[in-house]
C-alpha cells in the first residue's frame, strides 16, 4: 500500500513509563519464555483492543495468560488499583496513574513494558510461532505508515472535527484519508498484503472507535458522509466476523469507558450508527 509519510503524531497521553524488550538472549534479562509473560488489559481501551486481537490471531493464550482489566478504571488519576502492586514494584515511589495495558514478568513481579506497539511487536517476533505472519519481512515501513494514517487523518481529525464548535479543516481530513483508503480497498480483503497484518488489526480498531467513541460528538451530516464509504465499512464487517476481532468487541465497556472519560457535548451523530457490530461480529464479549 502506498501511503504519504507523516510526520511523528504527539499523543495526549502521557509517555509509557516501561519500556522494557523481550528479547532472544538470556542476557537480555526479558528474554523469551513461554508462560513467563502476562498480559493486564482492558478491550474497553483501544490499545488494550489491538493487543488482545494480535494475541488471539497468534494463538498466544497459553504462552502468555491475560488478566483482563475493568473498563473503566477505578483510580481518580485512570489508573487501575489492580495494577498498583506492579508498578510500585516496578519503580521505586512511583506516582502516577497504574494505567493498562501492562506486560509483565511472573518471574520478578515486575513490569516490562506499558507500550503497546513495542509490546504487541515483541509478542509476534518471539511468541508468533509463524500462525500469523503480523508483521511480514518488508512491511515494516508500510504497518508504521499506517499507524500514523491512523493516528493522525482518521483518530486526531475526528477528535478536532467533533471538539466544541467543530473544526471543518479537521473534518475533510478525515473524509479525505476515508476515501483514500476506501478506493485502496476496492478488490482488496486486507490493507497491505493478502493476509491479515497488523496494519489490519490498527485500521480495524481505529474504524470501532470512529463508530463507537468519535462519532457522537459529531453532526448527523458528517457522520452519513462518513459512512459513505462501503469498501472500507464492508472491510471492518468483515473482520468483526473473525472470531480474533469480534471476539474482543466489548461493546458496553467502550460505552461505559467513554461515558466515563469524556468531557464533550454529544451531537446528533451520535443517533447515527455505521456498523451493527454485534450483528456482524462472532461473539462479541459482555464484559463487567
Amino acid at each position: 500500500m502506498s501511503v504519504t509519510p507523516l510526520a511523528p503524531v504527539p499523543t495526549t497521553q502521557s509517555t509509557p513509563a516501561f519500556r522494557g524488550r523481550i528479547g532472544r538472549d538470556a542476557r537480555s534479562g526479558h528474554y523469551a519464555v513461554p508462560r513467563r509473560y502476562r498480559l493486564h488489559l482492558s478491550t474497553a481501551c483501544p490499545d488494550g483492543l489491538r493487543i488482545a486481537v494480535a494475541h488471539s490471531l497468534l494463538g498466544l493464550a497459553e504462552a502468555c495468560p491475560v488478566t483482563f482489566l475493568d473498563a473503566v478504571p477505578d483510580c481518580p488519576d485512570g489508573g487501575h488499583s489492580a495494577l498498583r502492586p506492579l508498578y510500585e514494584a516496578s519503580a521505586h515511589r512511583y506516582t502516577g496513574a497504574a494505567a493498562g495495558p501492562v506486560l509483565s514478568d511472573d518471574w520478578s513481579g515486575r513490569i516490562v513494558s506499558t507500550h503497546a506497539p513495542d509490546i504487541t511487536r515483541d509478542l509476534a517476533r518471539h511468541f508468533g510461532g509463524g500462525r500469523a505472519a503480523l508483521y511480514p519481512c518488508g512491511a515494516e515501513s508500510e504497518t508504521e505508515a499506517v499507524e500514523r494514517l491512523c493516528a493522525d487523518g482518521i483518530e486526531r481529525a475526528a477528535q478536532n472535527a467533533g471538539s466544541a464548535g467543530g473544526d471543518p479543516a479537521a473534518l475533510d481530513k478525515l473524509l479525505e484519508t476515508l476515501g483514500s483508503l476506501d478506493r485502496w480497498l476496492v478488490g482488496r480483503a486486507y490493507l497491505i498484503r493478502d493476509q491479515i497484518t497488523a496494519a489490519d488489526v490498527e485500521l480495524w480498531v481505529t474504524l470501532v472507535q470512529l463508530d463507537t467513541v468519535h462519532r457522537h460528538h459529531l453532526d448527523a451530516s458528517a457522520v452519513q458522509r462518513i459512512a459513505d464509504h462501503p469498501e472500507l465499512w464492508a472491510y471492518a464487517r468483515r473482520l468483526a466476523a473473525h472470531p480474533a476481532f469480534g471476539a474482543h468487541l466489548d461493546l458496553d465497556g467502550i460505552a461505559r469507558r467513554h461515558h466515563a472519560r469524556c468531557r464533550g457535548l454529544e451531537a446528533a451523530g451520535s443517533a447515527v450508527q455505521i456498523l451493527d457490530w454485534a450483528a456482524h461480529s462472532a461473539h462479541v464479549v459482555e464484559r463487567r
